[in-house]
């Protein structure tokens, strides 16, 4: 194989990596959601403060997100 092949290759993979990537924070976030929507369901009096947490976890399950990204860019 010649380095323009492999440099192709190289390039393939990371975005393939970073498709796999995406799977784990989807399904937290999906989990997250619905997790705090039963939650609310079930005890109305506490759906505020199940909110507040509910997006605190969603930025700790996107940075997983974009911490993919970027490493899908390092070498």
């Amino acid at each position: 194989m010649d380095i323009i092949t492999l440099a192709a290759v190289a390039g393939n993979l990371s975005t393939i990596g970073y498709g796999l990537a995406a799977i784990g924070p989807g399904l937290g976030i999906g989990y997250l959601v619905g997790k705090a929507i039963e939650g609310t369901a079930r005890q109305p009096e506490v759906g505020g403060r199940l909110q507040v947490l509910m997006f605190l976890g969603l930025a700790f399950v996107e940075v997983l997100a974009l911490l993919g990204f970027v490493l899908a860019f390092i070498k």
